[in-house]
C-alpha cells in the first residue's frame, strides 16, 4: 500500500469524521503533498516508517469529536519495528524504547500504577487521547530521527491541534519538549488546559519531566469541568 493509498483509506473510514472537513486534507492538500513524498522516497529505496496502513492510525482511532487530551510527539521512532502510528506508542518485543520507559516511570509515581509489561497506548488513543506526532513518518535508521519534519507533515499537525482547539471544549494539552511547546499558540487557553514540561527523552527527562505530575494533573482538571477521567 502507498501512503496515498492510505490517506484515501483514511479519509473513507469513520474515524476521519471531522478530521475529512479540513482543507489540509481535500484532494490537492497539504496531506497529499506529505503523502506523495513519502511514496517517492519508498520508491528511491528509503525505508519509511510506520508501515502506510499505520500513517493516520492517531487520528483514526481518535475522532475529533472524542479528542479529550493530545499527547505531542515530534515524529515516529525511527529505530526499525518501533513505529506504530500513535506517538510514543509501541509494538514489539522488549526492551521499549527509552521515552516510553521514562513516560512509565513518571506515571508510576504520579498515580502509584505498575508499568504495563508492553508499549502499545491503543488504549489511551480509544479513551479518547489524541497520540500526536509533529510528522507522521519517519526514515528508518538510528541518525534518522527528523527526516521527514520538513516534508509538509507539519502544516497538516498544525492544522489538526488549531481544529482541536476550536471545535472541542475542556481538552488536556500535554506539550512535551521544545518542540511540542512550539504549538502552544495554535491553542485556546481560555478553553483548554496546557501541561508543559521537558520532554521523556533520556537526555532531558530529569530537567523537568520527571514531577511534573501529567497524569493527574490532566484527570483533576477535566473532572473539574465535569468531564470524565482518562484511565492511564
Amino acid at each position: 500500500m502507498s501512503c496515498q493509498n492510505a490517506l484515501a483509506v483514511f479519509l473513507a473510514s469513520p474515524g476521519a469524521a471531522g478530521w475529512r472537513e479540513l482543507p489540509v486534507f481535500a484532494a490537492g492538500g497539504e496531506a497529499a503533498s506529505a503523502c506523495s513524498t513519502v511514496d517517492a522516497e519508498r520508491a528511491a529505496g528509503h525505508v519509511v516508517a510506520p508501515a502506510p496502513e499505520r500513517v493516520f492510525a492517531a487520528l483514526a482511532l481518535t475522532p475529533l469529536d472524542a479528542v479529550r487530551a493530545v499527547i505531542l510527539g515530534q515524529d515516529p521512532y525511527p529505530t526499525p519495528g518501533h513505529a506504530n502510528g500513535l506517538a510514543f506508542s509501541y509494538v514489539g518485543p522488549p526492551p521499549l524504547p527509552r521515552s516510553l520507559v521514562n513516560i512509565y516511570k513518571e506515571r508510576a509515581e504520579d498515580l502509584g500504577a505498575a508499568a504495563p509489561s508492553g508499549g502499545d497506548l491503543t488504549r489511551w488513543a480509544e479513551q479518547g487521547v489524541l497520540l500526536l506526532n509533529t510528522a507522521l513518518t519517519v526514515r528508518e535508521g538510528a541518525s534518522k530521527a527528523g527526516s521527514h519534519l520538513s516534508l509538509g507533515w507539519g502544516k497538516v499537525t498544525d492544522a489538526v491541534i488549531a481544529a482541536v482547539s476550536r471545535e472541542r471544549r475542556h481538552v488536556v494539552f500535554l506539550l512535551w519538549g521544545a518542540p511540542a511547546q512550539a504549538k502552544r499558540p495554535l491553542i485556546d487557553e481560555s478553553r483548554h488546559l496546557v501541561i508543559a514540561s521537558a520532554h521523556p527523552s533520556p537526555l532531558s527527562a530529569r530537567r523537568g519531566f520527571f514531577g511534573s505530575r501529567p497524569f493527574s494533573r490532566a484527570n483533576a482538571w477535566l473532572q473539574r469541568q465535569g468531564e470524565r477521567a482518562i484511565d492511564w
